[in-house]
């Protein structure tokens, strides 16, 4: 018994699994798939969750360390900045000097204080640090006090006793009445003894130089050497009342030179226990806490790669087990879904080649694809009624196509009658107006032809011949002559211009012209036609202005125009005001606009303007056909543009927008070729 071609074969193997899959609707197919990827992206970001935390704690150690390297940093410049400062205020203190290390010791207290105390790295290791530094800054106020006791003793035990010496020195000199005497040698020497040892305590007070304190010290024995000498050679009781009081004096200074140097010793091993050893342990405490945040780093480092490492290998085996899956549920169900597809395109290729007597296969499965095969079914359906619809309609085509090329026949006659009616309007009165001057010619002409008969008679009569009569003879000929010139030249104008108007019209010619010199020789031939109405014309084209294209089609152009703003624009007899304007745009267009300050239209006009056979006046006689053929020259021969801008009771303007060189197309015998225009466009 045959299979129904519409029953899906039995399938088995993988064909049953996929026949089994087509069971389940395919969105319900799309979304496993979808469930499964989005199981894999939840795996996934759990997994990358839990170690993002791991890897933040791990960083976040590392930062932390970094920071406190920096408050270590910090700590270690600050502490070697003070001492460089003790030592140089030690040498040459100052009032700046002293500010800017209490400045500086205050930072290194809020540093601990406010910093390295809060630091969770450094808050459990900080006070080894704290006490160090503390000791740096108390052995600071010893040194200051020591420096106190130093400056006393420099002034009141060093440069007091030597001031009462030179005093000394100068009464001894002084009470010497003149240098033979037997205590001035000793005396040079003594002076000579004090200076030196002055310069040597002076120097030794600045620099700690041990040769100066040794100077110093030689110079005071000296001095104390030579007094009992002097004494002996005094010879007076001033010298001697001055020696007596310089060896108390010199004493006094040798006790302070003793004891300058003992605290200036003390000074010396103050800045060497407390302050350089103190900020040595200073450095140690720092390179001890650096040390251990080094270790921390390294632990933080290791973590965070052990962690990422962790992280990686994870993602990757959770990503290749899901792809393995995903993969095999995607073939199934392609193949659930591609299979019978394959057989609804075979279906539709014989439909379209035109094969449709065959029924569509699949049609009874109850999945989406099943719905499918049964629409091409109705495709192929109704492929077969619409080709029997087709032949139908064949022959009434056929019908159609002749009644349209008559009707397209008979358009084009009324678009040909329209221009012929246009040019016998101009050629009316183009006529009009020639015989005006030639008819003055000939009046003038017929009576100069009586006055020289008369003067001819006059002449044959021998009658004398005065001047007077001889000089109005001439006079009456030259003012004949001068009429005639002018009217004659007058109507000579006219003809030409008609002439070149009326042969650029009816030649479809393409050529190089003046755009003002047309636009002048065309209103020039419509004026004859304007004068029924009391409107006023006005052109404005500069000089040089050349096109490459059809003066024909131009004047065309503005002949329709002007008759439909005459018709339209300025009804009844009214009085208005014409504008042409053109100019340059740019160095490949040009711009024309026609505009008159007439009726204006409404709206739905504008709409309508450049229809064929649309027209406001078909009762007067409008044929609806002027402004659709001026749109059809500037669009299809002209290549241009062409729009129109009006209100009512203000006036109407046409804006034409055309290359200087034409892109229009004629046939081999001359006549334009113009595209039929079905829709209107401003």
């Amino acid at each position: 018994m045959p299979v129904p071609s519409d029953v899906p074969p039995p399938v088995t193997g993988r064909g049953g699994l996929v026949g089994w899959v087509r069971a389940v609707p395919i969105r319900w197919r799309i979304l496993s798939i979808a469930t499964l990827n989005s199981a894999v992206v939840l795996m996934l970001v759990v997994m990358i969750w839990s170690g993002a935390r791991v890897l933040g704690s791990a960083w976040e150690d590392v930062r932390q360390v970094r920071e406190s390297d920096k408050i270590l940093a910090l700590l270690e410049s600050e502490t070697g900045r003070l001492q460089n400062l003790i030592h140089r205020y030690i040498n040459q203190p100052s009032p700046e000097m002293f500010a800017e290390i209490l400045l500086l010791r205050e930072a290194v207290l809020g540093t601990l204080n406010t910093r390295a105390s809060t630091d969770p790295m450094l808050s459990g290791s900080v006070e080894e640090l704290e006490r160090v530094t503390e000791r740096f800054l108390s052995g600071f106020g010893e040194l200051r006090t020591l420096q106190v006791m130093i400056s006393k003793t420099y002034e009141d035990q060093i440069l007091t006793p030597a001031k009462d010496m030179a005093g000394l020195f100068a009464i001894i000199e002084g009470a010497t009445g003149h240098r033979d005497a037997a205590i001035w040698p000793p005396l040079g020497r003594s002076r000579d003894a004090f200076t030196a040892m002055l310069v040597a305590a002076n120097a030794y007070y600045l620099s700690l130089a041990s040769s100066s304190a040794e100077d110093a010290r030689r110079n005071t024995q000296i001095i104390e050497r030579t007094i009992p000498a002097m004494t002996e050679l005094a010879d007076n009781d001033l010298q001697r009342i001055a020696l007596e009081r310089l060896k108390g004096r010199a004493e006094a200074l040798r006790d302070g030179l003793g004891k300058l140097s003992e605290q200036l010793a003390g000074r010396t091993d103050l800045l060497r226990n407390s302050i350089d050893a103190v900020q040595a342990d200073t450095i140690a405490a720092i390179e001890g806490l650096s040390v251990k945040m080094r270790q921390r780093e390294a632990s933080a480092q290791a973590t965070f790669d052990r962690t990422l490492s962790g992280i990686s290998r994870n993602v990757l085996s959770v990503a290749l087990v899901f792809l393995v899956l995903i993969m095999t549920a995607s073939i199934i169900i392609a193949l659930s879904i591609r299979l019978p597809l394959q057989q609804i395109m075979l279906a539709m290729r014989r439909i379209a080649s035109g094969d449709i007597d065959r029924h569509v296969a699949g049609t009874g499965a109850t999945d989406e694809i099943g719905a499918m095969a049964r629409a091409v079914e109705v495709f192929r359906e109704n492929a077969i009624a619409r080709r029997d619809v087709e032949q139908e309609l064949r022959a009434a085509k056929e019908k159609a196509e002749a009644a349209l090329l008559e009707l397209n026949t008979a358009q084009q006659n009324l678009i040909d009658a329209e221009r012929l009616a246009a040019l016998g309007g101009l050629v009316a009165g183009v006529a009009h107006e020639v015989n005006n001057p030639i008819g003055i010619s000939l009046t003038v002409a017929s009576s100069f032809a009586r006055r020289t008969d008369m003067f001819a008679a006059e002449l044959k009569s021998g009658a004398p011949l005065r001047r007077s009569q001889l000089e109005e003879f001439i006079k009456t000929s030259q003012d004949a002559a001068q009429q005639l010139v002018g009217n004659l030249h007058r109507a000579g104008e006219l003809i030409q211009s008609f002439k070149q108007v009326a042969v650029d019209r009816s030649h479809a010619e393409r050529r190089r012209f003046s755009l003002g010199e047309s636009t002048e020789q065309i209103v020039a031939s419509l004026r004859p036609v304007l004068k029924k109405s009391p409107i006023r014309v006005s052109i404005e084209v500069p000089d040089g202005l050349i096109v490459d294209g059809y003066p024909g089609s131009y004047g065309q152009i503005l002949t329709n125009l002007f008759l439909n703003a005459a018709n339209h624009a300025f009804p009844d007899g009214r009085g208005g005001e014409i504008v042409i304007m053109a100019r340059a745009r740019g160095a490949d267009e040009i711009e024309i606009s026609f505009s008159d300050n007439g009726a204006g239209m409404t709206p739905d006009v504008q709409r309508q303007a450049f229809d064929p056979f649309f027209t406001t006046r078909r009762n007067d006689g409008g044929t609806g056909l002027g402004l659709h053929i001026v749109y059809n020259l500037v669009t299809q021969q002209l290549g241009g543009r062409m729009m129109l801008e009006s209100r009512l009771g203000h006036g109407t303007t046409f804006r034409i927008i055309m290359p200087r060189a034409a892109a229009g197309s004629q046939t081999h015998d001359g006549t334009t070729l113009w595209p039929t225009r079905t829709m209107s466009s401003i």
